[in-house]
């Protein structure tokens, strides 16, 4: 068995999202990871000092991860607060979390501010959203830990399967 998973803990349906729910993501590979004691848990925003619940964030201007760790865009919450150290903070709180653990992947929420990978909302809060990734998914790619998507289970299993059947790896 090759490393842990470090998984967005609301797809573990723990009530963790701004909007104070979970959203439960339902795979056999999932129920297996679990049972092996593979996935840690773990939420960037309430790491970062966020309540739950909480306003919507979205990344402003259409940005994504890399203006907003470059200091070029900010974090914000439907009511125009400033979230960005927060999210940076959870982020490095992720990361450090997935290092300890011995975590090579982390499989993130989609969307999300925080975990999006493939696609992040474009900051007008009107549900439009773009190509790009979130602060969490950018400092684990930095930090050379695989990034996949809730879309990405599939995946993330070949990946896995490829790591077991080379121990070079």
């Amino acid at each position: 068995m090759t490393g842990k998973i470090l998984i967005s803990a609301c797809l573990l349906g723990r009530p963790v999202r701004y909007d104070g729910k979970g959203k439960l993501l339902a795979h056999p590979a999932i129920e297996r990871w679990r049972k092996q004691g593979r996935l840690v848990g773990f939420c960037p925003e309430q790491a970062g000092g966020l309540p739950t619940p909480r306003p919507p964030a979205e990344i402003e201007g259409g940005f994504s991860a890399e203006d907003v760790l470059a200091g070029r865009a900010r974090v914000v919450e439907v009511t125009g607060a400033d979230v960005t150290e927060a999210f940076i903070a959870g982020g490095r709180k992720a990361v450090d979390m997935a290092r300890n653990a011995g975590c090579r992947y982390a499989l993130l929420i989609d969307g999300s501010p925080s975990c999006g990978s493939g696609f992040i909302y474009d900051g007008s809060f009107t549900g439009k959203r773009h190509a790009g990734e979130g602060v969490t998914a950018a400092l684990m790619r930095e930090a050379g830990i695989e990034v996949f998507s809730d879309n990405q289970v599939d995946e993330l299993v070949e990946r896995l399967n490829m790591d077991e059947a080379d121990p070079a790896i």
